[in-house]
């Protein structure tokens, strides 16, 4: 009992007070079996080599009560979203779900699958169409469509399409507008930190089970295989605008800027059927995302749900999404989408109201919660994004990070301010003992405040580090949001067993080849360490002929810049070679071409970003 009241107590502080949802309410699980046909008979998917990237069966733990371990909100959102198999939405459309974070959706064309969101990884992806082609009869993929530019709903695309049959036009390749330019800018610039923040944000570090990682939010986890890119053939332009795809009428509503920068929503007007994509969900979403990114608009993303509603809500008898399972019926979907726009519509207006009483971030994440109208929603609840954590996100992005008040205009480093602390508050010991008292008396937030200062002081301090674990562990435990529970345990596993070797997943190679060149220079501009170049300048002209491209690159003042088509002056030296090579070489995958000592000068000054970096024993 007392572990399940820290949960109370986490929930509150993850954004709202407990509304004491039902769990006797099983709509949600008549709607998530609905329809099932079968799943794989084989639990795990595995590259060509064997090595495992989806296990179906690393969850069945979640068949089970909920233990003391999780909190039995979150147990019972695992339980839903552990569901897996092909599922039939409505007449011409079934869903995959279960084989990775999000939904392969299929439509039944007049020749093929139209399939919507092709999954993270080609092997899971694979594995879904060869699922859908046993249980409804084979037939080829005519066209891929990607409701937006985030990698779990593109990145399968290869284990269902050859780029051949796209080039071929066999297979179209829709998108919405900008499609490109975003799935490739995410991964690149701020890349390896995004890698090593996700690591804690999924829990990839953790063990499947009561004790470790029991989902991720929206889905169970990110498959572990193989990404791939097969850029768009057609990009949608704006709202309103129909196609007809191998026989299945289509209508699009551009969503841009509301869960990712470039999104859209497909309704199906002889189906009745509307794709909300990842604009609406079984949780409430990220207005800023643990591992980090741009901040979202709220506001938008609320307003993209009230068009859905004037355009389609009285027409859809179905509604289904990226994540999670289908909803059924008029009067069920138009509260859904009316009570879910109306949590981040109330998430944005009432934080904007506080800060415009002069309330802090924190201060506003402190007293934040939701009307118990919309609280009480299973789908309002914080699984994956929180008040807590999305009012802060709201702040920024209109305050930014600076609270106003001078003294954090030049803020010590944590290091040295936790250390400056541990003296004032009469040394090691005296705070230790205050954050042991604090653990004893379950108040975790202020335990967690005291240790986490001793082990910024001392890192080797094993005493504050195994309490400090232990108070993540209580939090983790208690923890609605299971991104904050793999955040907590995460942490608790770093303070013992170290950081993990390997560090995250970065960009692929096929995000890399279809990355603009500019932007890849921009990647180069970001590793530039001053200690290297220390003053030093030379530029070079790159010339890539395959592509018909030339770009200078300078560094001077140590800054790297860069132009395209430069048309006067002249560099240090030319280096012309195919762009592949010269990537290789960047990357240092490869050793720089006979004569280019301009551009070995250049690469010398550059430095490899850490992937593996400590998060909480800095």
């Amino acid at each position: 009992m007392r572990k399940w009241l820290c949960g109370l107590a986490v929930a509150a502080l993850a954004g709202s007070a407990w509304a004491a949802p039902d769990f006797r309410d099983r709509q949600d699980f008549e709607f998530a079996d609905r329809g099932f046909l079968g799943t794989r008979q084989d639990p795990k998917i595995t590259t060509a080599d064997g090595r495992v990237v989806w296990d179906l069966s690393a969850y069945d733990f979640l068949k089970a009560d909920a233990p003391a371990s999780v909190n039995p909100s979150l147990w019972r959102q695992s339980q839903l979203l552990a569901r897996h198999g092909l599922f039939k939405v409505t007449d011409g459309v079934w869903q995959v779900r279960g084989f990775d974070l999000a939904n392969a959706t299929f439509i039944a064309g007049k020749t093929g699958w139209i399939v919507i969101d092709p999954l993270t990884s080609a092997e899971t992806a694979k594995a879904a169409l060869e699922l859908v082609n046993e249980k409804l009869g084979a037939r080829p993929v005519v066209a891929l469509v990607y409701t937006h530019s985030h990698v779990d709903h593109f990145g399968g695309a290869r284990g269902m399409v050859d780029q051949a049959e796209v080039d071929g036009g066999r297979v179209q390749v829709i998108a919405p507008a900008g499609f490109l330019e975003h799935a490739v800018s995410e991964n690149v610039i701020a890349g390896p930190a995004m890698q090593r923040r996700a690591t804690y944000q999924f829990g990839s570090s953790l063990p499947k089970g009561p004790e470790g990682q029991v989902n991720a939010g929206i889905g169970m986890a990110v498959s572990a295989g193989t990404q791939t890119l097969v850029p768009p053939t057609l990009e949608i332009a704006r709202t309103g605008q129909t196609l007809t795809v191998d026989g299945v009428r289509m209508e699009f509503q551009l969503t841009p800027n509301t869960e990712a920068p470039a999104e859209m929503n497909i309704y199906l007007p002889d189906l009745k059927a509307l794709c909300l994509a990842e604009n609406a969900n079984a949780t409430m979403h990220n207005v800023l995302t643990p591992r980090g990114f741009l901040v979202r608009d709220a506001k938008v993303w609320a307003d993209a749900l009230t068009e859905s509603l004037r355009l389609y809500g009285d027409r859809s008898d179905v509604v289904f999404t990226s994540h999670a399972w289908p909803r059924f019926g008029r009067e069920a979907i138009a509260e859904y989408v009316s009570k879910h726009r109306d949590a981040y519509k109330f998430l944005h207006d009432q934080t904007v109201r506080l800060m415009n009483d002069g309330l802090t971030g924190n201060e506003i994440a402190n007293r934040l919660k939701l009307p118990e109208v919309l609280d009480r929603e299973w789908y309002n609840r914080g699984y994956y994004g929180t008040v807590s954590f999305n009012s802060r996100a709201v702040y920024q992005r209109y305050m930014g990070w600076y609270d106003a008040n001078p003294v954090n205009l030049a803020p010590l480093e944590p290091a040295d301010e936790s250390a400056r602390y541990v003296a004032a508050m009469g040394g090691r010991s005296k705070v230790l003992a205050q954050a042991r008292k604090a653990y004893e008396a379950g108040d975790d937030r202020w335990a967690a405040t005291l240790a986490n200062r001793l082990v910024l002081a001392d890192a080797q301090n094993r005493q504050a580090r195994e309490l400090l674990a232990r108070i993540y562990d209580r939090q983790g435990a208690g923890a609605e949001s299971a991104l904050w529970r793999n955040m907590y345990l995460s942490g608790a596993r770093e303070l013992r067993q170290g950081v993990p070797t390997g560090g995250g997943r970065g960009a692929t190679s096929e995000l890399i080849r279809n990355t603009p060149t500019g932007m890849l220079l921009d990647l180069l501009s970001v590793r530039l360490d001053p200690a290297k170049s220390n003053g030093q300048g030379a530029s070079v002209d790159l010339v890539f002929p395959e592509r018909k491209e030339r770009f200078r690159v300078a560094v001077r003042n140590d800054v790297l810049t860069w132009e395209a088509e430069p048309t006067s002056g002249a560099a240090d030296g030319v280096v012309s070679l195919p762009r592949s090579q010269f990537l290789a070489t960047a990357l240092g995958a490869a050793p720089a071409p006979a004569g280019a000592e301009p551009l070995t000068r250049i690469l010398g000054w550059l430095s490899a970003p850490r992937a593996d970096f400590p998060i909480v024993t800095r």
